[in-house]
């Protein structure tokens, strides 16, 4: 056992003994699909987000040496609608700080760390070792380390969590640590980032003295299971804990620390603490509220707390939520959060597609949420939406090359809705590429004796089990192909059970191990097929999934969405751009008898399968006046030609639309 599994197993003595965990980034190499897109984010997207964190002069927020920056943000700005507005891209013409900037340097450094163990990058390396040493000169004797506090406003330091993000910002230090750690061996992020959760512990808690706080905006409880984890320290995850039970608790925290503060409680720009999730304490919540980024990372920490301490109440609560997202609160995609107004939810099925806010951050935050609803066990529900979020809504948000991206994911656009190159609000950029570069630790679950496989595709995994190494290597053209080969080499016979996820959009799947066929109906439970079997080296496990093409209609809930239809292949969501199929895409109507065709295109979009179909499409003739009349246009044949969603905007703008008329 290696000194980092002991760490963990250290970390979580008393866990079920179900329990799955991801497996560490290095020990899981992918190709293919997802190895094209690792590639992209290490050769470009790690870079520049560093650069653009140094054009936006976030260096001179943390550095002591440097004199303070000049322009203050206040704590709510910018708004959401100024964080999302293209005009808020960063132009380097202003200098201003933002309170949140540390979080920004967390996310940077992550994926630089998980770039980093894909491709040696010296001169990457050495400017994120220097950044490090910032932090370490910037850290305070007793622990504390906030660049806002420390840098911009001194002296008010836990005055304000319910604004201020100084939790939050933490949690995304800790995380970059803890993979800085992994991927490069280097302690030294690590080390400032365990004397700040010492510090953070000896000011929170139920102890007398302590204070009864949490976060505004959560985060810090997911990083602290993975502090926990990778140092064996339990303290972090028992403080971990200690925010997900105090959150929302009466007499309210926000409420008193605005009154210590000398501030109308009511004051609050937001006007709900559903905002922050904060209404309730958890275990009483019921409906997916507020800021849907803040609600992701709030359920992923319950989640993670629910897996380690065999918590079968914050389960429920986990259960209840997971229901009213998927079924009143999801768009097709995986993405959530409709409005711009609050970054989040508004009502039942309310999804309109133009004005779809679907934050990149919120999909990604549904995907950590996904995954780690499968540490309590592998469960089709959540890992079919844990793919559905990553091939659709997330990966959306960064363009094929790596340079520009998305903060909205809109399901229809007029032509003007396009990447950007940096943000004022730039929370998006390295959210979507520390997923990226570290999604090797989202295809497998692993437990004493088990191995969970949730997603499929070209790579090889590294693990053990009873003590024994053991190798996985996956071979299959996912997600255009839904055919995987699996290869198991166990450095000696050993006995485990292999779970395969049987995807819900899958209306045909066939198995095989070793050439025989396996009743699945007889080992598949909650959409997972077991094997257990004593490995041996040269085992070959054969996994066929049928890749039809799939009409999807809305809930009539959703009026957005009446008389429309969305196409879907296998784990991809569909749409139409003005590119292949000339304008005003709102003239174009499906028939539901029409023949839809698969295409692989190798040379398009790096390579794709598209769709295409014949369909109809009003026509302007003898429509020469007017906008009304009583006779009908007349209607032309035209053909249809659908790329993944996940595709869109990478080449000539133009309009987009996901879902057509049905007809």
């Amino acid at each position: 056992m290696t000194a980092s599994q002991s760490a963990r197993q250290a970390a979580t003595s008393g866990k079920p003994k179900l329990a799955f965990r991801p497996l560490p980034v290095p020990q899981v190499d992918v190709r293919g699909f997802w190895g094209d897109r690792v590639d992209a984010v290490a050769t470009r997207t790690a870079g520049i987000l560093y650069d653009r964190c140094v054009e936006a002069r976030m260096l001179e927020q943390i550095d002591p040496d440097r004199p303070s920056p000049g322009v203050v943000i206040p704590f709510h700005s910018p708004s959401p609608d100024e964080a999302a507005s293209p005009g808020a891209e960063f132009t380097g013409s202003t200098v201003t700080t933002q309170m949140f900037w540390d979080s920004d340097w967390g996310k940077t450094i992550e994926t630089a760390a998980y770039s980093l163990y894909r491709r040696r990058n010296d001169d990457l390396e050495k400017k994120i070792d220097a950044v490090i040493d910032i932090y370490g000169k910037l850290q305070q004797p007793d622990g504390y380390l906030s660049s806002w506090y420390q840098r911009i406003q001194p002296g008010l330091r836990w005055t304000n969590l319910r604004d201020c993000h100084e939790l939050y910002c933490a949690g995304h230090l800790i995380e970059g640590a803890v993979a800085y750690y992994q991927a490069t061996g280097k302690r030294k992020l690590l080390d400032i980032m365990c004397r700040y959760a010492d510090h953070i512990a000896q000011t929170f808690g139920p102890e007398p003295g302590k204070r009864k706080g949490y976060c505004g905006h959560e985060e810090i409880e997911l990083a602290l299971v993975k502090l926990a984890r990778v140092t064996g320290e339990k303290k972090y995850m028992d403080l971990a804990k200690y925010f997900i039970d105090q959150r929302g608790l009466e007499p309210h925290y926000f409420d008193e620390e605005a009154r210590a503060r000398g501030a109308d409680p009511k004051a609050y720009h937001f006007k709900t603490y559903e905002y922050s999730q904060s209404h309730r304490p958890v275990r009483e919540q019921d409906k997916v509220v507020g800021h849907a980024v803040r609600a992701m990372y709030l359920y992923s920490g319950m989640a993670d707390i629910a897996t380690e301490y065999g918590d079968d109440t914050l389960r429920v609560a986990l259960d209840r939520l997971w229901d009213d997202l998927t079924t009143k609160n999801l768009y097709i995609t995986g993405g959530i959060g409709p409005s711009s107004h609050n970054e989040g939810f508004t009502a039942d099925y309310d999804l309109p597609n133009e004005t779809a806010y679907a934050e990149t951050c919120a999909s990604v935050g549904l995907v950590f949420w996904a995954s780690r609803m499968l540490g309590m066990g592998p469960n089709a529900r959540y890992a079919d939406m844990m793919e559905r979020a990553l091939y659709n809504g997330s990966i959306s948000g960064l363009s094929l090359d790596g340079s520009l991206f998305f903060y909205e994911n809109p399901l229809e656009s007029r032509g003007k809705h396009n990447r950007w190159k940096w943000h004022r609000c730039p929370c998006c950029p390295p959210n979507i590429g520390r997923m990226v570069a570290s999604i090797g630790s989202y295809f497998y679950g692993l437990s004493d004796d088990a191995l969970a496989v949730h997603l499929y595709g070209n790579g090889t995994a590294r693990f053990d089990i009873a003590g024994r190494q053991i190798e996985l290597t996956q071979a299959s053209n996912y997600p255009w192909d839904g055919a995987v080969s699996m290869t198991v080499e166990p450095e000696a016979p050993t006995e485990f059970t292999l779970h395969l996820r049987l995807p819900a959009w899958c209306r045909k799947a066939a198995l095989k191990v070793n050439g025989e066929a396996v009743d699945l109906d007889a080992v598949t439970s909650d959409g997972y097929a077991a094997i257990r079997r004593e490995w041996r080296k040269g085992d070959r496990v054969e996994l066929d999934l049928e890749m039809a093409v799939d009409r999807l209609y809305a809930n009539p809930q959703v009026r957005q969405d009446i008389g429309r239809v969305a196409l879907a292949r296998g784990p991809l969501i569909y749409c139409v751009e003005e590119t292949d199929n000339a304008g005003q895409l709102h003239r174009i109507a499906l028939p539901r008898t029409a023949q839809i065709e698969a295409h692989e295109q190798p040379n398009l979009l790096g390579g794709v399968v598209t769709l295409s179909a014949v369909a109809k499409k009003e026509a302007f003739e003898n429509w020469e006046d007017g906008l009304y009349r009583p006779e009908p246009p007349a209607v032309e044949e035209t053909k249809v030609t659908a790329v993944p969603y996940f595709a869109w905007d990478n080449r000539d703008p133009g309009e987009m639309l996901v879902w057509l008329r049905d007809l």
